[in-house]
């Protein structure tokens, strides 16, 4: 019975997510102190990450070099270079601007290895970019961060180091640790780590929605199109240096998936916890958590529909 609970929260995390941020937006109140845990909320959601990693995954790590190199080069490229230009283009507000380049240096995040799934592309490659990226973010999110924002607010290298490392790294690591020690245990309550994991972004979500519901109303359409943006131009940047760099269909799709897709629940733990000053800072991280489930949902089903035709072209030349 909560194995079918847990699958069908995955299944329809995109209507619960639009739910309960519709509702924090009319009832702000009853979401603002939720924000108390969203660092608890990513940490939970972390440790179920963890447990789906296995440790022969850091030994695949080092048997293609080349390939988790190609995709960490673009995950810490394209989305921070195109938050970035994106900060300038629209003249976004200081706050704001912090908050893209906020989602634009984090890491990819559990909705991409998903989303590959649905794609039918390369779930393996997909897990590994998921760690490689996962494993740099406590230096290069701070580093990126510092470098773009440094001049609009004052940017804490050490500060946002250790929040990586308390709401990533180390519930990352118990996962793993878990699912090592207590692997039979662990085997027969996978399907809750999923399920903690779902509510924990939607909560994170609904308590940033809440907040913010003011600002929402008079700068949320600013946001909304500069998230899409974002979001489509990493896809699509993604899937052609795939293109350029020969790599296969299936790993070009996941390719382009990792890139899109980002931990935007750190984004908004850190925009919470570092730049406490900068309210609005949070916005275009919980306004990506959604942005980025539906495009790449559409992305990814369009992706699995062309690699049936190929397929069935293959097939038929046979």
């Amino acid at each position: 019975m909560f194995r079918k609970i847990s699958l069908y929260i995955e299944k329809y995390l995109i209507l619960i997510i639009l739910l309960l941020s519709a509702t924090a937006l009319r009832y702000p109140d009853a979401f603002k102190g939720m924000t108390n845990y969203t660092a608890l909320f990513l940490a939970a959601a972390m440790f179920g990450m963890g447990t789906n990693i296995e440790v022969e995954d850091f030994k695949n790590l080092l048997k293609a070099p080349k390939l988790i190199f190609l995709g960490a080069l673009c995950q810490y490229t394209i989305m921070p270079l195109l938050a970035l230009l994106l900060s300038v283009i629209f003249k976004l507000p200081k706050d704001i601007s912090l908050g893209v380049i906020l989602v634009g240096t984090c890491p990819g995040g559990t909705a991409s290895n998903v989303l590959s799934h649905i794609a039918e592309g390369d779930l393996a490659y997909s897990v590994l970019l998921t760690v490689a990226s996962t494993l740099l973010a406590p230096i290069m999110t701070p580093l990126l961060v510092y470098m773009m924002a440094g001049s609009l607010v004052e940017v804490s290298f050490v500060a946002m180091f250790m929040s990586i490392v308390k709401v990533i790294v180390l519930p990352v690591g118990l996962g793993i640790i878990a699912k090592a020690l207590l692997r039979e245990r662990i085997k027969k309550v996978d399907f809750v780590f999923p399920l903690i994991s779902s509510m924990a972004i939607a909560l994170i979500i609904a308590a940033i929605v809440g907040l913010n519901a003011e600002k929402i109303m008079t700068s949320g359409l600013l946001v909304f199109g500069v998230v899409i943006i974002h979001n489509i131009l990493g896809l699509g940047l993604g899937l052609g240096l795939g293109k350029l760099m020969g790599l296969d269909y299936d790993k070009q799709s996941t390719l382009s998936i990792e890139v899109g897709t980002q931990n935007s629940g750190l984004a908004v733990v850190l925009a919470n916890t570092n730049f406490a000053m900068n309210p609005l800072a949070a916005l275009p991280g919980a306004i990506f958590s959604v942005v980025q489930n539906l495009i790449g949902s559409i992305f990814a089903h369009y992706r699995e529909s062309q690699r049936e035709k190929k397929l069935e072209e293959i097939e038929l030349n046979i």
